[in-house]
């Protein structure tokens, strides 16, 4: 009678570590859901079709970005000066397009702006050594500055009201920048777990040098994935300048630490080595649904500062255990 019982118990075992490694993996996933109906039976308005529009609109721009800054993270570096970025592509695009009378010369000129912006930081951190922390920090400063220089210090209206199709369109009933968006964590999402161009950046966050001994070019990788970064974030800028009709060179402030916090939050690991887009987009909508429900409630800005802060701690605290936790 005995054996039968051993039999049970060895079965059991496996499926309650199944069962618990299935419940760590989505975990996320289910605070995600458990807040959204949370929120939904207890503030008002929350689940309304305009709300929801909304809430996919406010996180729109932070998810494009999230997506370049996973693989930024995820190859053990990180951008401060995506949010100057940001504002600088909206006003150049402004600028371009009032004085051509041309859209794509304008869109053209912010992306290219962009691209040269990451490919600068890029260079300094990989090539010239130089930390990402005061690199970063280095160009987010200058290109603040840059977007005030040609904005002279003010919001720039757009001549051409075609550009605004961009940020007010709906396609299929849903806003053509969650459109972007999806389209953004798809092709991403495709470039990390299905390509070498995404193992090869886990392998350089996972180990540089290992990665550097297998043959992996490292420079030249994060010079393109800092170059990625500086693109999306330029291509967020005209969406939002399309958004606002107009390029404002205070737009994105603070709007790097909101990209970092989903990240890190959604499981992607400040370590490097480790990242998920699904979990990154998850980590988007909460940061996104705990803004939302904040404005609905009509809670003070000073005290919204507090909540965000407080998420990027226990996220970062979040990383820190799992890292500890993980054998070395």
């Amino acid at each position: 009678m005995g054996r039968p019982a051993a039999t049970t118990n060895t079965r059991t075992r496996p499926m309650n570590k199944n069962f618990r490694a299935l419940l760590d993996a989505h975990s996320l996933t289910l605070v995600f859901l458990a807040l959204f109906a949370g929120l939904g039976l207890t503030v008002d308005y929350f689940l309304t079709l305009p709300n929801m529009i909304g809430l996919a609109l406010s996180v729109s721009q932070i998810g494009m970005v999230a997506c370049a800054m996973t693989f930024c993270l995820a190859s053990r570096d990180f951008d401060l000066s995506i949010g100057s970025t940001v504002a600088l592509a909206g006003v150049l695009c402004a600028v371009v397009i009032n004085r051509s009378d041309s859209i794509v010369l304008g869109v053209a000129a912010a992306l290219a702006a962009g691209a040269v912006i990451g490919w600068i930081n890029g260079t300094l951190i990989a090539r010239l050594r130089i930390n990402a922390l005061i690199a970063t920090l280095a160009t987010m400063e200058i290109v603040r500055g840059l977007a005030f220089i040609a904005s002279g210090g003010q919001a720039v209206g757009i001549a051409r009201d075609e550009f605004f199709e961009l940020g007010s369109a709906f396609w299929l009933g849903v806003p053509a920048p969650v459109w972007l968006t999806a389209l953004c964590v798809l092709v991403f999402g495709v470039l990390l777990n299905k390509t070498v161009y995404g193992r090869n950046t886990l392998a350089i966050g996972g180990n540089p040098e290992a990665a550097r001994l297998a043959g992996i070019p490292v420079a030249r990788l994060r010079v393109q994935i800092f170059l990625i970064q500086g693109l999306v974030a330029a291509l967020a800028g005209v969406v939002l300048a399309s958004r606002i009709t107009s390029g404002q060179p205070n737009a994105g402030s603070g709007f790097e630490l909101n990209v970092i916090s989903a990240c890190v939050l959604g499981g992607v690991s400040l370590m490097g080595g480790k990242a998920s887009i699904f979990g990154m987009l998850i980590g988007v909508l909460i940061m996104g649904t705990v803004q939302n429900a904040m404005n609905l409630l009509n809670i003070d800005a000073f005290y919204q500062y507090v909540v965000r802060g407080g998420i990027l701690l226990i996220a970062v605290t979040l990383d820190q255990l799992k890292q500890g936790r993980q054998p070395h």
